[in-house]
């Protein structure tokens, strides 16, 4: 599929959550305070010692010369018509007042050093996270189905850090950051986006797209720049499924179809709808998980597991718990079963998005 001509090129950028900080209001009232204070001090210091300092006007130096020699000396070098002439004098100017008035300049440029600071900071904070990021998850589309998506891998124990948002407007990867997710702004179909999400690495694929043609699209870049990607993909169309599989999805998602059959269930049986709901919620009631075979369960059949099996995953092909080929179990395998909600993460055990194709 070809991108057109016309079509509008997003700009790419890797938007780290940002820590909380004060408002600018609140920053710049917080400098000026300390702006007055090193002021007031260095008048203190200059009216004190009164009697080592020279006015060229009158010979002697107030409160009123104190504050404009205080101010002059602070933000330029002075002017010379207020000197200091005795040895105390100069030596408070040395060991004091030039430390103020250095101080003092910080203050003033102290906003462009804090954005010098803070874009030196964040790029070391770039480095890092590309330097530290391994089998993550890549979640391209932070609607309402990559949220749900996200929820539902948080909940299993995932950590947001290991959570990349890929979406192409600027304030949904706002919101992202805000809530602790680590965003690239940018079109996923492009392989330099991907990249920047460094989904060469990462362990799967979340595409929640609003539209099919844009989630074939990524699922033909994602497979190109990752072979391994576990990568599982939203449709609104069943009749794309087939063409999102043939572009290198391992799982395919009918949302459409997924929600009529979920509410032609709940007419049907409203207690199998609840059910089925309870299942696909994960972290309350009873939850759909798929975990290996222990070694106290190698050579039992299927009912004899203290967990309720629904399938068993040997290979690539997905045995249901009736089938006489699933029984007795082997240690490479993995059961998908149904257990109760525990609030405790699994240990070394990441979330599964279901079998791959």
């Amino acid at each position: 599929m070809a991108r057109r001509a016309d079509e509008q090129v997003v700009p790419t950028r890797v938007m780290l959550p940002r820590r909380v900080v004060d408002g600018p209001a609140r920053q710049v009232a917080k400098r000026l305070i300390m702006a007055l204070v090193v002021l007031a001090v260095t008048v203190l210091i200059v009216w004190l010692d009164s009697g080592g300092y020279h006015d060229a006007a009158d010979g002697r130096v107030d409160l009123l010369d104190a504050l404009y020699y205080a101010t002059v000396t602070l933000s330029t070098t002075g002017y010379g018509d207020i000197t200091p002439y005795s040895d105390s004098a100069r030596l408070v100017n040395v060991l004091l007042v030039t430390p103020l008035r250095v101080l003092f300049l910080i203050i003033l440029v102290g906003t462009t050093l804090e954005v010098l600071t803070e874009r030196t900071r964040e790029d070391f904070r770039l480095k890092r996270w590309r330097t530290n990021l391994r089998d993550h998850t890549v979640v391209v589309g932070f609607g309402t189905k990559g949220r749900s998506a996200i929820q539902t891998l948080c909940a299993t124990g995932l950590r947001k850090d290991q959570i990349v948002i890929v979406d192409p407007a600027s304030k949904v990867i706002e919101i992202a950051n805000a809530e602790g997710f680590t965003g690239v702004l940018g079109d996923a179909t492009r392989s330099d986006v991907l990249l920047r999400a460094e989904l060469q690495k990462a362990r799967q694929v979340i595409i929640a797209t609003q539209r099919d043609d844009t989630a074939v699209l990524v699922a033909l870049t994602a497979r190109q720049l990752n072979r391994g990607a576990k990568i599982v993909a939203a449709v609104r169309e069943e009749e794309n499924a087939p063409l999102l599989r043939q572009s290198g999805a391992d799982a395919v998602i009918t949302s459409a179809s997924a929600a009529g059959r979920l509410l032609g269930l709940s007419v049907l049986s409203p207690s199998a709808g609840m059910v089925m709901e309870d299942l696909i919620q994960q972290g309350s009631g009873l939850d759909l998980v798929e975990r290996p075979v222990i070694k106290a369960e190698v050579g039992k059949s299927v009912r004899e597991t203290d967990d309720l099996v629904v399938n068993v995953l040997r290979g690539h092909r997905l045995l249901g718990y009736d089938d006489p080929a699933a029984s007795p179990l082997q240690l490479t395998d993995r059961l998908i079963t149904i257990v109760r909600a525990s609030n405790e993460p699994p240990l070394n055990n990441p979330p599964q998005t279901g079998p791959r194709a």
